[in-house]
């Protein structure tokens, strides 16, 4: 199989992509699908910083580790990567907006996979006190990476 690029999208990087990150690749190595799968920003606010420590301790909490340094999505990365993946309406709205005319990636909502349609869009938990949000996030990325892997890459 052809390695596949994913890059995971939310609004300052800090918290729902990077954790996405972790939980695609994750799930793709279990899977044993050769992959990259990397994760941005929307906006520059966090540019050069890690995760927000609430989102690290999260995937610490599941045994799993994060070493991302924030950055913001660029025109390159619509033509880099196969599958780009927001986290709510706004970023798909962005990710439309910025995707040059003719790029290869194709842009998708990843609660979309195996998410009722309540309970697709993660919700961004920075502004929330504590961790609980972090939490729902990491379980919502867990869920829809491993529907995404069995949907669209294990066929």
């Amino acid at each position: 199989m052809v390695k596949k690029k994913i890059l995971m999208i939310c609004l300052g990087n800090i918290c729902r992509s990077p954790i996405a990150e972790i939980v695609m690749a994750e799930t793709l190595a279990k899977a044993k699908l050769d992959s990259v799968v990397d994760s941005a920003a929307t906006g520059s606010w966090h540019v050069g910083n890690r995760a927000d420590p609430r989102a690290l301790n999260t995937l610490k909490n599941h045994g799993l580790e994060s070493k991302h340094i924030v950055r913001q999505i660029n025109k390159q990365d619509f033509n880099e990567f196969d599958y780009i993946f927001g986290m709510d309406e706004a970023n798909m709205d962005d990710l439309r907006r910025l995707a040059p005319e003719g790029s290869k990636a194709e842009l998708l909502m990843l609660g979309d996979f195996g998410l009722s349609k309540e309970n697709r869009i993660i919700e961004d938990p920075y502004y929330q006190s504590g961790s609980e949000g972090f939490e729902t996030a990491y379980q919502q990325c867990v869920v829809a990476c491993e529907a995404f892997v069995k949907q669209r890459l294990l066929k």
